[in-house]
Formats: structure tokens, sequence, C-alpha cells
């Protein structure tokens, strides 16, 4: 079973900037209620759209340099990399189908 890729500070950039693939960045924190019900999304995506995308989570309050770098004022806020650079966004807790469909546009549709 694939889970997010835990991500910090220090692996950003290589796992992040450098991927050769799409990146899903949740950034999160643990006393966040709706960062705890996109979590199962956030999972289930990391399955879903496994060797085609990579879905990671950034926790804030650990790694609050990241999340300044990206101006992260509200969570749940999950951006989407591609080629190192963000090219959609989704805040706060929305439906699964709104994230499927920007990772669709990203990637194609699901195998």
């Amino acid at each position: 079973m694939t889970k997010p890729m835990e991500l910090t500070s220090a692996n950003f950039d290589s796992e992040v900037i450098k991927s050769e693939v799409p990146v899903v960045v949740d950034f999160w924190a643990t006393w966040c209620g709706p960062c705890r019900m996109i979590a199962p999304i956030v999972e289930e995506l990391a399955q879903t759209y496994e060797g085609r995308v990579k879905v990671a989570k950034l926790d804030v309050d650990a790694n609050q340099d990241v999340a300044m770098k990206y101006k992260i004022l509200s969570i749940p806020n999950v951006l989407f990399f591609k080629g190192g650079k963000i090219v959609d966004q989704v805040i706060g807790a929305v439906p699964k189908k709104q994230f499927v469909d920007k990772l669709d546009r990203l990637v194609g549709t699901p195998v």
C-alpha cells in the first residue's frame, strides 16, 4: 500500500523541485481538523496515481521555512508541481473529485 511521502525542509528540493514526475504536496498540521478530513483522500491519490505522480505531505509546523517560501497562509493547502513549478492549487477541505480532476489534467486520465 503506497503512502504519501513525508517531506521536510531537507528533502523538499530533491523530492519536489527536481522530481521527474509531477508532485502533489499536502501542506498540513496535526492540529488542523480539515487536514485530517482530506488525509484519506490524499492517501487514496497516492495509491491511484502510483508511478505517475508523487504524493507527499509536509507538516507546516515542523517545516515553517518551506511553508513561508510558498506563502502557505491557510491549511490544508495542496500544491501541484510539475517541472519544479506550481501549476495548480487546492485550498481547504474539498471533495475528492476536485483533486482527481486536477490530477487528470496534469497527467492524463487514470489507468
